[in-house]
């Protein structure tokens, strides 16, 4: 990626002083004692670092009453241990300086673009803004696009007191290299490399970060949500496609082909329908299109999804029948996720994540029915779709390599 268009750092200063940040950000508020147990510092050290950062306007220290009895989620394999010394002032706990930056995040999907800004804590701070996309998908019209509803977020932020935008970050399904190219987008039918981020950077006038969508939502949710402070994580996505993806320690696992769906075609049901590859009972029957042709079949008429999901929501018994069946094999991919990869806690998420709430029991079904009975349960958890939190992923990819 250009120097023009590399995501800018927040503050100068040594990789202890980028990962004390980091850790504020995402365990914060937290003490200083707690903060050098977790990182392996001295007092001294911490206290020189945290004061550079205070100075910088990255971090700010709270009395200890202002935050009594909220502390932020630490590291689930670490344990604090209690200062010997309970003499002096009480602790004050450290937090990220959260407004004191502002980012863009943009998530373009087959039929719209939609973005938000947020601050640096990924709180969104700005009005939904979006475009159709449904009439021009080519990379051009995407670019401008988005330079269009940065200025929009830019204009929110103005309004409510806050910082210009710092950076623009954009969550595309497919594969991306180097944080800009986009080299396989199979819902924009791209041809060919398209370097998304000098686009995007170029017309809107900010650096920009381009990257996967799932591995967005990975992140977002291990900086900011269920993730934190988990040694495995894990997100499944359902609706259009099937996705996946693992963080190691708020990481995203790093592997070439990963952006290419290959947790679409593993068998989550032997006596399943045939995918279009021919696979008999794959994860494609979890996605929207073949679940219209299986409600298709058996109500007797052709329908779509959304005549699907409108009579799955009314509890009509035949839609209630093919919910208990998905779920059922959703939890087959949650279980085989959880068998192998061995993470703590698996996010659900995408656009037909409502049908696990909805059939919440026998997704709970298909994992134990999948796992060992002296297995402790899958924790998981299922969000709310909204594209505006896959935008506020995008930015979350932006604030990590911001803070460094």
């Amino acid at each position: 990626m250009a120097d023009s268009n590399a995501i800018p750092q927040w503050f100068s200063g040594s990789e202890h002083t980028h990962r004390v940040a980091a850790a504020v950000a995402q365990y914060g508020p937290i003490a200083r004692t707690t903060l050098a147990q977790m990182l392996g510092l001295s007092q001294g050290a911490l206290s020189r670092i945290t004061s550079d950062l205070i100075y910088a306007g990255v971090i700010e220290e709270l009395p200890a009453s202002a935050t009594a009895g909220v502390t932020g989620k630490l590291p689930e394999r670490f344990t604090p241990k209690e200062s010997s010394d309970r003499r002096g002032r009480p602790q004050t706990s450290l937090v990220l300086c959260s407004n004191a930056r502002t980012f863009v995040g943009v998530k373009v999907h087959g039929t719209s673009i939609v973005s938000a800004a947020v601050n640096a804590h990924g709180e969104v701070v700005s009005g939904r803004h979006e475009l159709p996309i449904a009439d021009d998908q080519s990379p051009e019209y995407v670019a401008t696009a988005i330079a269009q509803l940065t200025a929009a977020c830019s204009d929110d932020v103005a309004a409510a007191g806050l910082p210009s935008p710092t950076a623009v970050g954009v969550a595309v399904g497919g594969h991306v290299v180097d944080d800009s190219v986009v080299t396989f987008a199979p819902f924009l039918h791209w041809e060919g490399p398209t370097d998304l981020g000098a686009m995007v950077s170029a017309a809107a006038g900010l650096p920009c970060g381009v990257f996967n969508d799932i591995d967005s939502l990975l992140v977002d949710a291990s900086w900011f949500g269920p993730g934190v402070g988990l040694d495995m994580f894990a997100v499944v996505t359902i609706g259009i496609g099937v996705g996946y993806s693992l963080a190691v320690h708020g990481e995203p696992v790093s592997y070439p082909d990963k952006s290419y769906g290959l947790v679409g075609h593993v068998l989550v049901d032997p006596e399943g329908p045939r995918c279009v590859s021919g696979h008999i009972g794959c994860s494609q029957c979890l996605t929207d299109d073949s679940i219209a042709e299986q409600y298709s079949a058996i109500v007797g008429k052709p329908v779509t999804f959304a005549d699907f999901a409108r009579d799955a929501r009314a509890r009509v018994p035949q839609a209630t029948q093919l919910v208990n069946r998905t779920c059922f094999r959703l939890g087959a991919l949650v279980a085989m996720v959880a068998n192998i990869a061995m993470p703590g806690h698996v996010m659900i998420a995408g656009e037909s994540a409502f049908l696990a709430k909805l059939g919440t029991d026998s997704l709970r079904d298909g994992i134990r029915y999948y796992r060992h009975s002296q297995t402790q349960p899958v924790k998981f958890t299922i969000v709310n779709h909204d594209w505006q939190l896959w935008a506020k992923a995008a930015a979350s990819r932006v604030i990590v390599k911001h803070i460094g």
